[in-house]
């Protein structure tokens, strides 16, 4: 989780930069907003991607921790069944 909140103050410190550096160039304000927003849905895209990208990894670690403990549960019923017949 930690690289995950050094992350998201990145993506917010680029896009704080990206906004201070456009309200500071010398542009109408119509072209200056337009870059506002365009900036921001490029920021919001990129929150899209690596979010999704987070999603994905974490799914990816559930469905191995998920065959993980399917396995051990598996091979702890045959040590079982071993030790009772033993019995």
């Amino acid at each position: 989780m930690k690289s995950g909140k050094i992350l998201i103050g990145l993506l917010a410190g680029v896009a704080a930069g990206a906004a201070m550096g456009i309200l500071l160039a010398p542009d109408k304000g119509t072209k200056t907003r337009k870059k506002i927003l365009t900036k921001g849905e490029d920021v919001a895209n990129d929150l899209r991607e690596k979010f999704d990208q987070l999603l994905e990894a974490l799914s990816e670690k559930n469905d191995r921790m998920h065959k993980t403990a399917g396995e051990m549960v598996d091979k702890g019923k045959e040590t079982f069944d071993e030790l009772k017949k033993k019995w």
